[in-house]
């Protein structure tokens, strides 16, 4: 708590008597003598000390009517007992913090208790802009990106190792580029490669549909769909003609320069499947050895 102390406003009043009066507590005259007057009545200076002055929290002594009086949080003080506990300066007019029971200037509380800017070394004054992070202090024009070396205020910004930087420049200097369109990936993308692309970026060379997240295979390092994989690249049936990709666990059979699904591999005469089987060739069909003995 920091506040300024100041000297109390109104209070007992003196006054010299000519004619006959009495101290309301010792009932001596007060005939040419300096009284102060309170509400229940006339004292002499000594009396009025003696019963109605406050004792000083510093050096225990009464504070007379006659000297400057100063309080705090219901304390008393001489305006000379009214000093900082650290380096002695009066407290009078000044600014002032108590910390633990003690009284203490604003420099000795702050460079005490006060943090310490990291980057200017420089102690954080209380009630001043300050930034903190990681158990350190900055002055707010003192926490600067370590690339464009403004200011990085209120912004969001990327740590990196003893760096701070705003997150234009993080990206600029460190953030992955797409293969692709070359532009920054804050967040997400696809790996492919090794290489980092945008999951809109990502997509099949042919078709040009997105494959984040699909089935896909690759052509020369080029990434196809499945369809388009197997249009362009894959072996075709012989019996069903359809393209025979190997995906989702699809087996095949070759046998000279044709090629069979597992489930079409059967003979052309009884449907009967030959994976496994001895099989006769007849010109473009394939036959089973029962179906051949009849031919």
């Amino acid at each position: 708590m920091v506040a300024v102390l100041a000297a109390g406003e109104g209070g007992p009043q003196t006054g010299t008597m000519t004619e006959c009066f009495d101290c309301d507590n010792c009932k001596e005259s007060l005939y040419g003598r300096k009284y102060i007057q309170m509400d229940n009545g006339p004292y002499c200076i000594p009396c009025y000390d003696a019963h109605f002055a406050n004792t000083c929290d510093e050096c225990k002594e009464l504070i007379g009517h006659d000297c400057r009086e100063l309080y705090y949080e219901d304390r008393h003080y001489h305006e000379h007992c009214f000093r900082c506990f650290r380096c002695d300066r009066s407290l009078a007019d000044e600014p002032f913090t108590c910390q633990d029971e003690e009284l203490l200037c604003n420099d000795c509380y702050c460079n005490e208790f006060s943090s310490k800017c990291i980057a200017c070394e420089k102690t954080v004054m209380p009630g001043s802009r300050k930034l903190e992070y990681n158990g350190q202090t900055w002055h707010e024009h003192c926490f600067i990106c370590s690339s464009c070396q403004q200011p990085i205020g209120s912004r969001s910004f990327i740590p990196d190792k003893k760096d701070y930087y705003c997150v234009p420049c993080y990206e600029s200097k460190f953030a992955p580029r797409c293969t692709r369109c070359k532009k920054t990936l804050t967040k997400g993308g696809v790996t492919y490669r090794d290489e980092p692309w945008h999951k809109e970026c990502f997509v099949c060379t042919g078709c040009m549909t997105p494959l984040a997240g699909q089935q896909f295979t690759s052509q020369d390092d080029n990434p196809y769909c499945i369809k388009c994989f197997g249009n362009l690249y894959a072996k075709k049936c012989s019996a069903c003609t359809k393209p025979i990709t190997g995906f989702g666990g699809g087996k095949y059979i070759s046998f000279e320069d044709r090629h069979w699904h597992h489930n079409c591999f059967n003979c052309a005469r009884c449907d009967t499947s030959l994976v496994g089987k001895g099989f006769i060739p007849d010109n473009d069909e394939i036959l089973c050895r029962d179906c051949s003995n009849d031919l």
